[in-house]
């Protein structure tokens, strides 16, 4: 009988920060310092991506170019690249450890399906040494995975499949079919839909929805159900195979799916 055999998490967005908001600013500080500007929306753009990566995109959109251009009369190069990420790790490493908290709902459905026999294994686009801090961050919440994958010493982060198939390997999951990829960027459901595994998203609390908790609470029901339908239309469009409004549904849909396998 085929079945779900592990669930690969994300973590800020979807496991712990709610919004996705600890990169957000170190991204945000960093340009600044270079006296460039960021709107909070292009910065979620790229989430997902390994953060060395994704400031790369920044540089990318036309506005970062254009401003650079006039700041510094040149093109941006690598190092600007590096300069940057220098910065941002700085900011990040700062903070990081204030933004472990779960997501509502995430401790209780994840130690059901480990107590179902379900693996947890999860990817990120933060780094090992970003992980050392967020990993024990969470565990003193009460959030531990099984396993950890980060795109250090591998081939390249999201929307590439690696991460997907490390953890596979480190859990001994001999098939596609038997796992779910769960998070809440289009990083993330570009991952699992490279990766050929069911790919799940999420829209409360994630970097798509880009809101704090209380602010999600405080918006008026018809604004809340046209942002949230706004974010389940891209990540349908991403090629997430299904997409949920909080992790609560997660059960569901992978009896859902076990029943599609049989």
């Amino acid at each position: 009988m085929k079945k779900i055999e592990c669930i690969i998490m994300d973590w800020a967005g979807t496991a712990v920060d709610y919004g996705c908001f600890a990169p957000v600013a170190a991204f945000l500080k960093a340009f600044a310092e270079k006296g460039l500007t960021v709107t909070m929306e292009e910065a979620r753009g790229p989430m997902g991506m390994t953060k060395i990566d994704h400031i790369r995109e920044l540089f990318k959109l036309p506005s970062v170019t254009e401003q650079f251009k006039q700041n510094y009369n040149r093109n941006w190069t690598e190092e600007d690249v590096v300069s940057i990420y220098k910065e941002f790790e700085k900011h990040l490493f700062a903070s990081l450890e204030e933004y472990t908290t779960p997501i509502p709902g995430v401790i209780e459905v994840i130690e059901k399906l480990k107590r179902d026999g379900i693996k947890i294994g999860s990817t990120t686009g933060y780094t090992t040494a970003m992980m050392d801090i967020v990993l024990p961050g969470a565990a003193t919440h009460g959030y531990t995975t099984d396993n950890c994958v980060t795109s250090n010493n591998l081939p390249a982060g999201r929307p590439q499949p690696y991460m997907i198939y490390q953890n596979m390997i480190n859990l001994a999951i001999p098939s596609v079919q038997s796992v779910i990829k769960y998070g809440d960027t289009i990083a993330d459901i570009k991952e699992g839909v490279n990766a050929g595994v069911w790919t799940v998203g999420v829209i409360l609390g994630s970097n798509e929805m880009g809101l704090t908790q209380e602010e999600t609470g405080k918006l008026p029901a018809e604004e809340l159900n046209r942002r949230m339908a706004a974010v389940r239309k891209r990540m349908y469009m991403a090629g997430a195979h299904y997409v949920v409004n909080t992790i609560a549904e997660l059960p569901e849909i992978i009896e859902i799916i076990n029943h599609k396998m049989n």
